[in-house]
């Protein structure tokens, strides 16, 4: 039996946070404004995993009211899921996601993502990242903010 998820996450760029993107830090002036450390990519593929396995949404697994979370690394919160999908029975077939940022250039940190994400008990073999501009159109084009999309489709453990 085979599931299939989508997320979605978005944040405000702002000067003094850190810019985590994949579970990499990326050297820029402005990070992701968030509760945890606002890591739009894997808040997204945490998000599709939980829509796969019909349970909601990010918000109700990790709220912004629950100080455990504060600051956390979002790699933490995929583990976390990605082992609620294991006692569940299941496991990442494929996943696919998006990253949408005019600046700065990912194709350096994608290996390094992919690599960073995999920590979170996800095959590395099964991970697709994509890095797209928004052609200078809307908060992300004005370089207000950075977003992402993702795709799970989750197997049934053999």
């Amino acid at each position: 039996m085979m599931r299939i998820g989508i997320g979605f996450d978005s944040h405000r760029l702002v000067p003094g946070r850190r810019l985590v993107l994949g579970g990499v830090e990326i050297p820029v002036v402005k990070g992701l404004l968030g509760h945890s450390d606002g890591d739009v990519l894997c808040h997204a593929i945490t998000d599709s995993i939980i829509g796969a396995l019909g349970m909601g949404d990010i918000g109700k697994h990790f709220p912004d009211s629950d100080l455990r979370w504060k600051d956390a690394s979002s790699i933490e919160m995929l583990r976390h899921i990605v082992e609620m999908a294991d006692t569940a029975g299941y496991e990442a077939a494929w996943i696919d996601s998006v990253i949408i940022s005019e600046r700065p250039k990912l194709a350096p940190y994608m290996e390094s993502m992919k690599a960073a994400i995999s920590k979170a008990k996800i095959p590395q073999e099964v991970i697709n990242i994509k890095a797209k501009t928004n052609e200078g159109m809307g908060f992300v084009g004005r370089e207000e903010g950075l977003a992402a999309y993702a795709v799970s489709l989750l197997k049934r453990k053999s």
